[in-house]
């Protein structure tokens, strides 16, 4: 997702004491206690030929539509799977 240049200025512009944190928990030691390091699955560059429209859509959703195109992938292999336990599920 990107900010429009117009919005990033508005945003500059508010000072510090105008922004409400009132619904954001303060950090304390049970926050900490709880907390967990997680790495990230590290990425395989590959070459994919997609449609000039599909990747010009993508291209046009800002900085990252890469990582947003693993996404829908990701969502759809998901969906895959929960349809193959189904059917498996069925078949016995």
């Amino acid at each position: 997702m990107s900010i429009s240049p117009k919005r990033l200025e508005e945003l500059k512009a508010i000072s510090e004491e105008d922004i409400d944190t009132s619904d954001i928990p303060e950090l304390d030691e049970n926050f900490w206690s709880k907390a967990q390091v997680v790495i990230p699955e590290s990425k395989k560059a590959i070459s994919l030929r997609v449609d000039r429209d599909v990747l010009e859509w993508f291209q046009n959703q800002g900085k990252g539509y890469q990582s947003l195109m693993n996404s829908v992938l990701r969502s759809y292999m998901k969906y895959q799977l929960k349809q193959g336990d189904r059917e498996s599920k069925n078949i016995s």
